[in-house]
């Protein structure tokens, strides 16, 4: 059976992937590197990048901790005492174009000494103007990746994403979702190693997926209002990572490192008071289509 060192090594390996991929298509950035330890176990490789010809702002991280399992996460996740190990990459992206979406991505893996294990992760974005084929694509990418492993993936990680990037105090969704999963072991959904796989697979589906999705909107021009439309979205960004992003608080309560947990926020965000956007404008419509349930992709 696959072990946690070969886990480990897999998802070091897809950060140096996806970092390259995602160098040649800002075509100027280039990511800085921050090696790190933790002191209670294990460590991590931040990767940044900044003020590039496409990312103002973006991090890919990898890490694998290990250590006693905090008594809060223990509670949080309703687990029995025992070591824990931890590995995963993160990344988020805050694009300098408000037409190019902010994406996020997530895979990891978490082990127990006792024997329990899972993994879990998925894709959101986070347009600012959503654009209906943009978002077509987008989901059309991952029920692809999602059909070659299980066809009842993308509907069931399509509804989780649904209800997890929700932003309850504002009644709306952080962008137009993609797929989230969590706590998936065998046999159930699959064995360790293909399982593995299925994250991996999500992993190489992020740089293609994005790199469309960049070059269809990058070189759109911009007004001053649409910069301060993004900063208001981006500061609704803001809001679900701090107040309900599980990852966050499941790297902060592990004594997880904090500049490299918050490197998801972006450089510049903006709160308007009950700011509200002119009926039938380009912000009104993205409004509109923040919400669950929607079908982006066509039966």
């Amino acid at each position: 059976m696959i072990q946690k060192e070969d886990i480990e090594k897999s998802y070091k390996q897809l950060q140096n992937e996806i970092c390259t991929g995602l160098e040649q298509l800002d075509g100027n950035g280039r990511f800085e590197e921050d090696i790190w330890d933790r002191p209670e176990g294990g460590g991590g490789r931040s990767r940044t990048i900044a003020n590039g010809e496409l990312l103002e702002k973006g991090g890919v991280n990898f890490s694998a901790v290990h250590g006693d399992t905090p008594e809060k996460i223990l509670k949080a996740l309703n687990l029995d005492k025992a070591d824990f190990f931890a590995t995963g990459v993160s990344i988020v992206l805050h694009p300098t174009n408000p037409f190019v979406p902010i994406i996020h991505m997530n895979v990891r893996y978490f082990e127990m000494s006792n024997g329990v294990y899972w993994f879990g992760g998925g894709i959101d974005l986070t347009p600012h103007y959503i654009n209906d084929d943009d978002a077509r694509f987008f989901h059309q990418s991952l029920k692809s990746t999602c059909d070659r492993f299980d066809k009842s993936y993308y509907p069931k990680f399509k509804n989780w994403a649904d209800d997890y990037f929700f932003i309850p105090h504002r009644n709306e969704t952080r962008g137009i979702g993609g797929i989230f999963f969590d706590r998936l072991n065998g046999p159930e959904t699959g064995s360790k190693e293909s399982l593995l796989d299925f994250t991996l697979a999500v992993g190489r589906t992020f740089v293609p997926t994005y790199s469309e999705l960049a070059t269809r909107n990058r070189d759109k021009p911009f007004s001053d209002e649409d910069k301060k439309w993004q900063s208001l979205r981006r500061g609704r960004y803001v809001e679900f990572n701090l107040v309900h992003d599980k990852g966050t608080k499941f790297g902060l309560d592990t004594g997880g490192r904090t500049e490299s947990i918050l490197m998801s926020m972006p450089p510049i965000a903006n709160w308007q008071y009950n700011h509200t956007p002119q009926e039938g404008s380009a912000e009104s419509e993205t409004l509109k289509k923040l919400r669950k349930g929607v079908n982006w992709i066509d039966d």
